[in-house]
């Protein structure tokens, strides 16, 4: 195997492995707001987490930035709370954002964020390596594969139960987000308690 497809591969397991389920809780509930007509804004939203993810990964590679892992752990399941009551709260209320989507500028900075939890682990990758480039792009085709697979499985179920029982968005969107910010809180607590 290339170190191309070995980091592509690192890149779509590290966002889709299910013993990092809080990622996928993410981005699950980062698309939840979003309609089927709407997938193209998705593709973009995602594409601006995995910049996000992409920026931290860089910067701690070359050794640039390090932040504490607790800190991290803690922060991961505060962005997803924060998603959560985003997507659910009132229209009209976003102030300063009325012009541009509150939700890409979230994607992209929690992006940087989540791209902490991963960045030790990535770091000690390159002790040997004389560039990241090359590598740092496989690793994120490989995140961003990933999402648009998590994504694409959500919007087909959420398709199914638009067929099946007729539920409107609002009740998808406040389910997913709901349960998004009933399991954050449960991360957020043990973080804390820990």
């Amino acid at each position: 195997m290339s170190e191309f497809s070995a980091f592509l591969q690192l890149g779509f397991d590290h966002i889709s492995d299910l013993q990092a389920y809080d990622h996928l809780l993410f981005i699950i509930t980062l698309c939840a707001v979003y309609k089927l007509k709407e997938w193209k804004k998705v593709l973009i939203l995602v594409t601006a987490f995995t910049i996000g993810h992409s920026v931290t990964l860089a910067l701690s590679a070359l050794d640039i930035i390090r932040v504490p892992a607790d800190l991290v752990e803690l922060l991961i399941p505060i962005t997803i709370l924060l998603t959560s009551l985003n997507n659910i709260r009132e229209k009209g209320t976003q102030g300063i954002f009325e012009n541009i989507s509150i939700n890409y500028f979230l994607a992209l900075f929690f992006g940087l964020i989540h791209g902490m939890g991963f960045a030790n682990y990535f770091r000690s990758l390159f002790g040997e390596m004389g560039s990241i480039l090359k590598p740092l792009f496989a690793f994120n085709i490989g995140i961003e594969l990933g999402q648009i697979m998590i994504v694409s499985l959500l919007f087909g179920f959420y398709f199914l139960l638009l067929q099946i029982w007729k539920i409107k968005h609002r009740e998808w969107n406040v389910f997913i987000s709901g349960a998004g910010a009933g399991v954050s809180v449960i991360l957020i607590l043990e973080k804390i308690l820990s």
